[in-house]
């Protein structure tokens, strides 16, 4: 198995190669408004480091957020074409598993990354790898009574502490995680999810309305 992991979901354009034991080459650029322009190179990067070429992959994993639209359909299109071109299995793995895979709270926590809007993207877990509650939108100061005093791991903890309590772990989502998360899962025999994004809500952009007819 030598999977393509990659996550465009949050500011952070990361993306890495693993196999089944280990990760063999990683890149992640923090840039909240060049995520087309990062993601390619950074693929290339870590093909070009790990010394394989596209056609040996036999997976994509993709981050399906929830997160911004713009910068998620991103990964979700390049992963979509890399899967159709290479004829290989395109997986999508929730962003915020992630970043409680790779968090370091002993006990239940939660994960919050920024949805804008001054709101977050929070998800409740038991365990590392146990989802409870979430995804879900809302804004921090709604969000906290739901939480209460648990530690909360993701940036959106981080720009609103004096709501939430953040907690031990990234501040987004690493595309090693995810490929080691979906590498266990995989080997386990769970399912992934499809490659479908995570929105939560309608996108800032709209299709204009039909224009008022102009009396003269």
């Amino acid at each position: 198995m030598l999977l393509l992991a990659l996550d465009t979901s949050t500011p952070a354009i990361t993306a890495a190669l693993a196999d089944d034991r280990r990760v063999l080459a990683e890149r992640t650029t923090v840039d909240p408004r060049r995520h087309g322009e990062l993601l390619a190179p950074g693929i290339a990067d870590v093909l070009a480091r790990a010394g394989v070429r596209r056609d040996e992959l036999t997976h994509v994993i993709v981050g399906v957020g929830p997160g911004p639209f713009t910068g998620l359909r991103v990964g979700l299109a390049t992963a979509l074409t890399l899967g159709e071109a290479l004829e290989v299995p395109v997986h999508g793995v929730c962003s915020l598993d992630v970043l409680a895979w790779d968090g370091e709270e002993p006990g239940e926590f939660a994960v919050a990354t920024d949805a804008r809007r001054r709101e977050v993207y929070w998800a409740r877990y038991t365990d590392r790898r146990t989802r409870v509650e979430g995804p879900s939108v809302g804004r921090p100061a709604e969000v906290a009574p739901v939480l209460g005093t648990l530690p909360v791991v993701g940036a959106g903890a981080l720009m609103y502490p004096d709501v939430l309590r953040p907690g031990r772990g990234p501040r987004h989502p690493s595309a090693a995680a995810m490929a080691a998360l979906a590498s266990e899962r995989l080997a386990a025999g769970e399912s992934l999810l499809p490659p479908r994004p995570l929105y939560l809500r309608r996108p800032d952009a709209v299709e204009p309305g039909l224009r008022k007819p102009v009396l003269r």
